[in-house]
């Protein structure tokens, strides 16, 4: 079953977001995001480079086939949903991590090279620095609306060194790939698993949330793209830190009608972050849901493998090379 989704809006040019921001997390686990500051001109270029690279043949592509979770991510090579697309999502993408002169980690990045995509890499790693800012100015107003200080997840680590990892992706439609019967949808169900995603896509619909997994039939909800504005979500750990109540919520992306294109931002905390029930979303009832844990230690357990050299506890480079 499918309706229309009305989706909160929430405008950063409004002097007090706190109630607004947490009806927002705990009514929708979404919200649109209007007046971001965010130029149009940056947006455009991202989509035009993003274009660029994914028109380019794929053995260019392969050349920066993910490593150490960053690089290309070709066809069918993401399992979220074996159900409904039991040989993998029919989409591409290529994901990217904080610029090197803000990551302690090296270069870790992958990118074609200037002759071929000229100026991909600088937009992108300006993208990057914006929508980092963007985010933590997003998540200080949710730690006031959880009734914490403003730099509460700064002060515990979640942006040290920045996790956030960038990806732009591309839907083809069904006459330019194989769907058949059992591609059921471009991106299957799934959560995301970090604080918040940033979202921003080129207008073709797709977007669905079912805000009720449970329910049966589940009722999947369709979430259009708002001219100019972002669209946020709350991830698995946000869901942890406020014991619930904001809901990290299932979403997936159906079979595009016509070629789709957009840009995530998830905001995963660093790797050595422990993320635990926050005081004021727990009491004897409700009890905290969930023990503390270390978001590498998370992330390692839900398959998404992080560089050696970020959680080095008990992971392989064979390990890396096979996750």
């Amino acid at each position: 079953m499918e309706g229309a989704l009305q989706v909160p809006i929430i405008d950063l040019s409004s002097i007090d977001l706190s109630d607004s921001l947490k009806k927002a997390c705990i009514e929708n686990g979404y919200f649109y995001l209007i007046n971001h500051e965010v130029e149009g001109d940056l947006i455009r270029r991202v989509f035009d480079g993003s274009r660029g690279f994914f028109d380019l043949s794929i053995g260019e592509k392969m050349k920066v086939l993910r490593k150490n979770h960053r690089g290309y991510t070709p066809f069918y090579d993401e399992k979220l949903d074996l159900v409904d697309n039991p040989k993998g999502d029919p989409k591409e993408s290529i994901y990217f991590g904080a610029p090197e002169d803000i990551s302690p980690y090296g270069n870790l990045n992958q990118w074609p090279t200037e002759e071929i995509l000229p100026c991909w890499r600088s937009t992108m790693e300006e993208y990057y620095r914006v929508i980092l800012n963007l985010g933590k100015r997003v998540l200080s107003l949710i730690a006031l609306a959880l009734n914490v200080n403003e730099d509460f997840f700064e002060k515990v680590g979640a942006f040290n060194p920045p996790g956030a990892l960038l990806r732009p992706m591309h839907y083809p439609v069904a006459d330019e790939i194989n769907y058949c019967d059992q591609y059921m949808h471009g991106c299957g169900a799934h959560t995301d698993y970090g604080m918040i995603t940033i979202l921003i896509t080129d207008g073709v619909p797709g977007l669905q949330v079912c805000r009720d997994i449970l329910q049966k039939p589940q009722i999947w909800e369709d979430v259009p793209q708002l001219n100019g504005g972002f669209i946020v979500n709350v991830g698995d750990m946000m869901e942890r830190w406020t014991n619930c109540l904001f809901k990290s919520i299932y979403h997936r992306v159906t079979k595009p009608e016509q070629e789709r294109y957009s840009v995530a931002m998830f905001f995963d905390p660093s790797p050595d972050c422990v993320v635990e029930c926050l005081k004021s979303c727990c009491s004897e009832s409700p009890p905290p849901r969930f023990p503390p844990v270390r978001v590498a230690d998370y992330l390692k357990e839900h398959y998404i493998w992080l560089p050696v050299n970020m959680c080095n506890k008990n992971i392989t480079e064979e390990e890396m090379r096979t996750g």
